[in-house]
């Protein structure tokens, strides 16, 4: 096929494939066939790298929203700050200690640099913990180890002795402070995707000889894509081959630390869960440096999704999003999966007809089996979730704008008044709502409401008193004819042109009747078509709906009638009918 694109004029050819800087021979690959069956370990960062991300840090008591909110949803592992960055950082962690604010199967880590008096200061704000971890990391990349740091030659002994040194440190200060504390620890060779594997290898493998990891003593080694530099596959491959190739493999956590510089940090963690990885570590809504960090709350949907427990709790994802925008002054877009105002949200109208279809078999299906219809399987088009497990309601699934049908128009009658129109029906009264989208914006529930009243109720309406006909008084009584046939005859008080007169009249039933006196006295030529009754509400509360198809010079009108009466329902909805086909004809 031809390809009419043209080179671009920006200077691509500046920039090395990530390819040609990390090179491994990856092909006999096991990750691709892996499949999610549990949770991973989630670590939170949002109160160490999430705070160092924002314009303005937390409060104190910013922090501890946060920090309350993490325990709520479940987390076990937290990063709670960098005690020897700043003085509010140690503090809070040490109020969440002396406040006993910890829960005891919940692990507090804290993060470091590798120089010894940062490490004291470090282990200092830990004291009094029951589970705490001292999470040390250093640069190992090689832009680093020559530029930043100016090593000679490839800089590698230089870059092993700061780690192993502050491991050291890390162990010193831990003795001596942190007394029979069930103490953990982290090491992260930063920027480790960018770092040649097998260096990282030897000096996570250093770094590991001297702290001798053991069962049950916690440890942990994080490999960080702190910049995201390729595809997530090529960050798969990454971690497959560290994890077949480091020592202590099983008695170490291999954690994650993706970044979504390239905007595929959720598919970088996801892949390398499946390449062998333990933990995974992000912030809610993936807050963070740059593009962010790991949204840990799509990481967790996905998995909920997929049918396997993500043992965090999103039931009430508004509740998280206000905490959470609260405590980083920073939104969540409306598109933002799983949280955003408008992801469940469809304009479309072919989507609107979908979902609308949907649910309407969904109950179908669950009435049928006698199973709770929030128990039925979700199979639903456009909906990877039940908007409800979020503590979302359906009333924002489908919303209408000029885009919209049908489906979305008679949805929301449904959903928000009960109003369940017959499909022809449909058709006639999304047109009318048409006509008021064209204009552009978008139309709430509400305003649906309020055009379909003007459309077809009128007379019930002293706002909008459009209508030659209304009806006022009725009187039923019923007979037979002979042995076979049924009668009707009604006595309706009908205000006609401005003017009350009674009109008697006989049918097979109400409607008949009705259409036989507006037939025999005004020179009408009607004819029923179609007839559609439910009930609205329960109880004493209960309202009837009817809709009526009449067809009324050789066109079809559609007239619907609310009443607590079914009877008087069902004949206020043929006088809708009526009274628009007269509009019409006088138009």
């Amino acid at each position: 096929m031809m390809n009419l694109q043209q080179p671009t004029p920006m200077p691509y050819q500046k920039y090395k494939s990530f390819q040609d800087r990390i090179a491994l021979d990856m092909r006999d690959r096991t990750w691709p066939d892996q499949v999610i069956r549990k949770a991973p370990r989630w670590l939170s960062t949002d109160l160490r790298d999430g705070n160092q991300a924002l314009i303005d840090p937390m409060t104190p008591d910013r922090k501890r929203r946060m920090f309350d909110l993490l325990v709520k949803l479940g987390f076990k592992e937290i990063e709670v700050g960098f005690p020897a960055a700043s003085q509010v950082d140690f503090d809070f962690v040490r109020s969440i200690i002396d406040d006993d604010a910890i829960p005891d199967d919940v692990r507090i880590s804290v993060l470091t640099q590798a120089r010894e008096d940062l490490i004291e200061r470090t282990v200092e704000s830990l004291v009094g913990a029951k589970m705490p971890t001292v999470h040390l990391y250093n640069a190992t990349a090689p832009v680093f180890r020559k530029v930043v740091f100016g090593f000679d030659g490839d800089g590698f002994d230089q870059t092993r002795d700061i780690a192993l040194q502050g491991t050291q440190a890390v162990m010193k200060h831990a003795e001596t402070l942190l007394g029979d504390a069930d103490f953990g620890y982290q090491y992260s060779p930063e920027i480790f995707v960018d770092t040649e594997p097998e260096f990282a290898l030897d000096i996570v493998g250093s770094v590991l000889d001297m702290w001798q990891p053991a069962a049950g003593r916690e440890t942990v080694v994080n490999l960080p894509a702190t910049v995201e530099r390729g595809t997530p596959n090529t960050y798969a491959d990454q971690i497959e081959w560290f994890c077949r190739n480091m020592p202590y493999r099983d008695e170490v956590a291999v954690s994650l630390h993706p970044h979504n510089d390239r905007g595929t940090g959720v598919a970088a963690a996801e892949l390398g869960i499946m390449a062998g990885a333990d933990r995974i570590e992000g912030c809610l809504f993936g807050n963070g440096e740059r593009t962010g960090n790991l949204d840990l709350v799509t990481v967790a949907l996905n998995l909920y999704t997929q049918g396997v427990d993500p043992e965090l709790d999103f039931s009430d994802i508004d509740e998280v999003i206000h905490t959470v925008t609260e405590c980083n002054q920073i939104g969540v877009h409306e598109r933002h999966p799983y949280g955003g105002d408008l992801v469940f949200t469809s304009f479309s109208g072919s989507h609107q007809d979908a979902i609308n279809k949907a649910f309407a078999d969904r109950e179908r299906n669950a009435k049928a089996d006698g199973v709770p219809v929030d128990l039925m399987e979700w199979d639903m088009p456009y909906l990877p979730v039940d908007p409800k497990d979020l503590g979302r309601s359906y009333e924002a699934i489908i919303r209408v704008n000029s885009q919209s049908g049908k489906g979305g128009v008679t949805y929301l009658l449904k959903s928000e008044y009960g109003l369940d129109l017959p499909r022809r029906m449909q058709v006639e009264f999304s047109k009318a709502v048409q006509q008021h989208t064209e204009a552009g914006g978008e139309l709430t529930a509400e305003e649906i409401r309020r055009i379909f009243n003007h459309e077809y109720l009128p007379s019930d309406n002293p706002d909008q008193t459009w209508g030659r006909f209304q009806i006022v008084g009725l009187r039923t009584e019923s007979g037979a004819v002979d042995d076979t046939t049924s009668s009707e005859r009604i006595e309706v008080d009908l205000i006609v042109d401005g003017q009350e007169r009674t009109y008697e009249g006989r049918g097979k039933g109400p409607i008949d009747a009705l259409v036989r006196v507006l037939n025999d006295n005004f020179d009408l030529d009607m004819r029923l078509q179609d007839y559609t009754e439910h009930a609205i509400g329960s109880g004493a509360d209960t309202t009837a709906a009817a809709y009526v198809e009449l067809a009324i010079d050789d066109r079809v009108r559609w007239g619907a009638g609310l009443h607590p009466n079914i009877t008087k329902a069902s004949l206020k909805a043929v006088i809708s009918a009526v009274n628009r086909a007269v509009r019409d004809r006088e138009e």
